[in-house]
């Protein structure tokens, strides 16, 4: 079982950046790939970003390309999601998810999730 915790939302203007994190406990976190979701309100969840558990491989979905950056610190069982130039659009709950030996794309099946963090971006 991995126990997942985010935090870091919050409200920010339109251009802004924010840094969210995950951490981890329960299991061995180098095992594990990683991911961010977010989810709007009346939208399906879609990924954000993924980072595979060995060679630290990082996928990301086109409307973040360019913006946002995974990364991870097996050290802290901390994965992060660095948000640069932020959109209303952009605005959504965001989750963290794992799966033991994942690559981290967005076409794996996640076992834990955490409970979430809110972005929310002005215009």
């Amino acid at each position: 079982q991995v126990q997942l915790v985010e935090s870091g939302g919050g409200l920010v203007q339109a251009g802004g950046s924010l840094t969210l994190s995950c951490a981890a406990s329960g299991r061995t976190f180098s095992n594990y790939a990683l991911a961010w979701f977010r989810q709007a309100p009346g939208k399906e969840r879609e990924f954000v970003a993924g980072i595979s558990w060995n060679d630290y491989r990082t996928h990301y979905a086109d409307s973040v390309k360019g913006r946002f950056t995974i990364f991870r610190d097996n050290t802290k069982n901390t994965v992060y999601l660095g948000m640069n130039g932020l959109k209303p659009e952009d605005t959504a709950h965001y989750y963290c998810a794992a799966d033991a030996y994942g690559d981290g794309n967005k076409w794996m099946k996640y076992d834990y999730w955490g409970q979430g963090t809110q972005v929310t971006v002005s215009s």
